[in-house]
């Protein structure tokens, strides 16, 4: 009598259900293969389609080595950068791209971070962090930053007499 065992895992990630059967099959008779396991992967996308399906089969001695192959396999592939950039959300257009005298003019003209944000397709953060790179203050809308004391001009005549 032969006896089938299997073990089946489900994991959620994010909107992809996947799954993992394992199947080992005993072998018999002096034709067939050895003890083998059939390793199915699956997944599906958030409305029930398809994202994933493969199926491998093993000799049963090869599991322990297999498993070791592919963890090492996926450790590495996630800690590879994301193709599509960083982070998993949708990045502003005009990000990476050159900056224009076009910020420091709608700063100083009073306009407030956000609607420039929206107006030159870049992240509110990143405006907050250019403004004081082109002289304007972040505090402050509509408003220079002021200047050093080492850049201010000095007065003739207050210098100083050695």
């Amino acid at each position: 009598m032969n006896i089938i065992e299997e073990h089946r895992s489900t994991l959620r990630a994010g909107d992809t259900t996947f799954s993992i059967e394992v199947t080992a099959v005993p072998g018999g008779g002096r034709d067939a293969l050895a003890d083998r396991l059939v390793i199915r992967v699956g997944a599906a996308g958030s409305e029930g389609e398809p994202v994933a399906d493969s199926q491998i089969e093993v000799a049963a001695g090869a599991a322990a080595t297999l498993g070791s192959v592919l963890s090492e396999t996926l450790r590495h592939h996630a800690a590879l950068p994301d193709p599509g950039g960083r982070r998993g959300r949708d990045r502003p257009a005009g990000q990476g791209k050159p900056w224009t005298p076009e910020l420091e003019r709608r700063w100083i003209a009073g306009e407030s971070v956000a609607d420039i944000a929206r107006e030159l397709a870049r992240s509110p953060g990143g405006i907050r962090a250019r403004l004081p790179r082109v002289g304007c203050d972040p505090e402050r809308r509509g408003e220079y930053l002021p200047d050093p004391p080492s850049m201010r001009a000095v007065p003739e005549g207050s210098g100083d007499a050695a």
